[in-house]
């Protein structure tokens, strides 16, 4: 997936809400480059998730800005934000909140706890135990965290940014089919080129300070009133049904294939489909393409199928699966 054209900068002519919001979300993608080099395939992805109103798993060896390049988008957005360090002894509660026994009233309370936020960053969330990860799931999913009985609806808009790394197994928890699935996008952060890693050496050696984000003027550029009106636009985006023909030969191919013992499903699909339209949004159509469907496949994709062990053997992976499903199945005209 390459990341979409840059736009100028706004001027004080006016403009449709839609345009405004295309424009106020691709600045972010300056602005977060004034913290993090590269990685413009994993902003726009996070943007896209934003759009679709979707989660975002980050994987990438220990050391490439994956947290920093959660931290600066929460940064250039004027969104609440937390972090949660998963950890083996992490508890359930210590995510969602918990009843607090107040010893003057009498009466248990609720402390919400860090989930109660719009952009949570779940940092290395394969280190902590299934039960502390299936707290996310309804959170994830409803929208929601039901204590003691009580739903509570969680602020709008609500992401969950996860980080794990790909080689570490060590005291680690694999995320179950069931929760990955309920993850928009599965973005792979690579190491820099060698250009990249010189720039950012030379800001280190420059003062940069990736803990003090506000030193290098990132600064808010969209707020939740350019999300929605984005979001509207994107819903606006026109399908054809050879479009959604193509999204659903995609997936079923995946169900065919003998080198997976699980394909995509129709979630998949669906998440497929609404990817597609905000990317084909973000690019400056109102209507979607196959090359939109093709750009999003493998970050939308790749999590939601499962090699048989026989092809893992002989170094098969989900991306070259994907690529080849979408080598062999006919492209609408």
């Amino acid at each position: 997936m390459s990341a979409p054209p840059p736009v100028p900068a706004r001027t004080t002519e006016p403009l449709a809400n839609g345009d405004t919001a295309r424009a106020s979300l691709e600045a972010l993608r300056s602005e977060i480059a004034k913290a993090v080099v590269g990685q413009d395939p994993a902003v726009t992805g996070l943007v896209v998730a934003l759009l679709c109103r979707g989660h975002v798993l980050l994987e990438g060896v220990p050391g490439v800005a994956k947290t920093l390049l959660v931290r600066a988008l929460a940064a250039s957005l004027e969104l609440d934000t937390k972090r949660v360090q998963f950890t083996p002894d992490l508890m359930p509660s210590d995510v969602t909140g918990s009843l607090v026994y107040d010893a003057r009233t009498a009466e248990f309370s609720f402390q919400p706890g860090p989930v109660f936020t719009n952009l949570l960053l779940a940092d290395e969330i394969n280190r902590t135990p299934p039960k502390t990860q299936s707290s996310l799931l309804e959170a994830m999913e409803e929208r929601q965290v039901t204590v003691d009985g009580v739903p509570r609806p969680l602020p709008a808009p609500f992401l969950v940014a996860a980080t794990q790394n790909p080689v570490e197994y060590e005291g680690t928890y694999p995320l179950p089919e069931a929760q990955l699935d309920r993850f928009l996008l599965k973005l792979t952060v690579p190491l820099p080129s060698r250009d990249e890693e010189i720039n950012v050496l030379t800001r280190h050696s420059e003062g940069f300070n990736p803990r003090d984000l506000a030193s290098v003027g990132i600064r808010p550029v969209a707020g939740p009133a350019d999300l929605e009106a984005a979001r509207a636009a994107v819903a606006r985006t026109k399908v054809s049904p050879e479009i959604a023909g193509y999204v659903v030969d995609i997936c079923r191919a995946t169900r065919e294939s003998p080198s997976l013992s699980l394909g995509v499903s129709p979630r998949g699909a669906t998440a497929l489909l609404s990817t597609a339209r905000a990317w084909a949004w973000l690019t400056g159509r109102d209507y979607v393409i196959p090359d939109d469907v093709k750009a999003l496949a493998l970050p939308t994709l790749r999590h939601r199928i499962h090699l048989r062990p026989e092809a893992e053997m002989e170094g098969i992976t989900p991306d070259s699966v994907i690529t080849s499903v979408l080598a062999h199945v006919p492209v609408p005209r």
